[in-house]
């Protein structure tokens, strides 16, 4: 405490979540693309979900959810990935399904994958068809 009573503002100042997010997804987008995969979007959001990134592993449309946690005190990130958000996930597949580009999609192979990070300088716990695809 000051001496006015005011809590200390810590330093560095914390990063906030959005921007956290956003490094690891891009930390996931050149993960991807490392894999010779091809980006097809990212941030897909609509009213009951989001993708945070969708990728063309050779012919398979790869959703990806991109997790991030400092600590597995709380879970690991990749159990963080709730039957919830499953549904959320599969709500914005859908949603990105019936649009322009995801369209040229619908007939091709998909999965749904996460790429679970506990720090920027390691590689992420890649988890190939982490939960199943539910018929959209």
């Amino acid at each position: 405490m000051t001496p006015t009573g005011d809590s200390p503002t810590p330093w560095p100042p914390p990063v906030p979540p959005r921007t956290r997010g956003a490094t690891f997804e891009q930390l996931a987008a050149a993960w991807c693309s490392a894999q010779g995969w091809q980006i097809l979007a990212r941030n897909v959001t609509c009213r009951r979900g989001e993708i945070d990134l969708i990728a063309l592993d050779k012919a398979t449309v790869v959703f990806i959810e991109v997790r991030q946690r400092t600590s597995s005190r709380y879970g690991t990130p990749a159990e963080t990935v709730t039957a919830a958000k499953q549904r959320r996930l599969a709500a914005a597949i859908r949603y990105w399904l019936a649009g322009p580009v995801g369209r040229r999609y619908v007939e091709h192979p998909m999965r749904c994958d996460i790429l679970a990070y506990t720090t920027s300088e390691h590689p992420p716990e890649w988890i190939a068809n982490a939960f199943p695809v539910a018929p959209w």
